[in-house]
């Protein structure tokens, strides 16, 4: 009669470690006694609280997507504008090249023709010319050239072109907005990378989404602890690669409160 009372016994507690387990209000289990940590109840809980945080960070990656998405487009924008003044700023620069060096030309005339009035004798007709070649130099040659006829007397130079970088200074106005432009386009494409990556980060949550919302459809609990751990380690290798990525030039969360 013991042996049967205490049999009686053991099956009601399995009896009850069973039903207790199917409600998901016990954590342990058949004769061993153990703890269980994925019961039907944590696992609902669990997967409610990280379709929350889930939801949360999609809508993150979707918004600072679509600032890198902003910024491209305005660097794109601003690339060109700048490109376009560049390159005006560079056939003006060739303009006044071009000039000077026709001015130059007429210069030398002049000087020669002083020279020869010098040698005639003829000091009044070498006066004039040498009048007319400073109002002709004043009028018709750029800063630029001054500078470089400057150098030329200081060093005793054949040319004024002969200065060093005098080329370059026609088009420094251009090159500086050129390279400007250059800088932007390359951070427009650094905010498409971005932008690219951010809808990368998307995919991934929305396929943990997935995941989430069919870890109900299993019947056995291990299988949907499965479904459920995988989930989780998705969505945190997400967002640690998401907060790898570089933020918005000029974000600042604090500007929009």
């Amino acid at each position: 009669m013991a042996e049967e009372h205490v049999d009686e016994v053991k099956e009601d507690k399995e009896a009850k470690d069973v039903k207790n387990d199917s409600n998901g209000t016990a954590e342990t289990t058949g004769k061993s006694g153990k703890k269980k940590f994925f019961t039907e109840s944590r696992i609902e809980l669990l997967v409610a609280i990280f379709l929350g945080i889930t939801a949360l960070l999609t809508a993150w990656a979707t918004w600072i997507g679509s600032l890198h998405g902003g910024n491209q487009a305005t660097n794109y924008t601003k690339s060109n504008n700048l490109a376009s003044e560049g390159n005006s700023e560079y056939n003006s620069g060739l303009q006044n090249y071009l000039s000077d060096l026709m001015a130059y030309n007429t210069m030398i005339d002049y000087l020669f023709e002083e020279e020869i009035a010098k040698a005639e004798g003829d000091t009044a007709k070498a006066e004039l010319i040498a009048e007319k070649y400073d109002n002709y130099v004043e009028e018709n040659g750029s800063e630029i050239l001054h500078e470089a006829l400057k150098w030329q007397e200081e060093n005793d130079a054949d040319s004024p072109f002969d200065m060093p970088g005098v080329y370059d200074k026609y088009f420094e106005t251009a090159n500086e907005l050129l390279e400007e432009s250059r800088a932007l386009l390359k951070e427009g494409q650094q905010d498409n990378t971005n932008g690219d990556t951010y809808n990368l980060v998307n995919v991934i949550y929305s396929l943990v989404l997935f995941m989430l919302g069919v870890v109900g459809i299993f019947k056995k609990l291990p299988n949907r602890a499965v479904v459920l751990i995988i989930a989780i380690v998705a969505l945190i290798l997400a967002t640690i690669y998401m907060f790898t990525i570089p933020m918005p030039t000029g974000f600042s969360l604090g500007s929009y409160f």
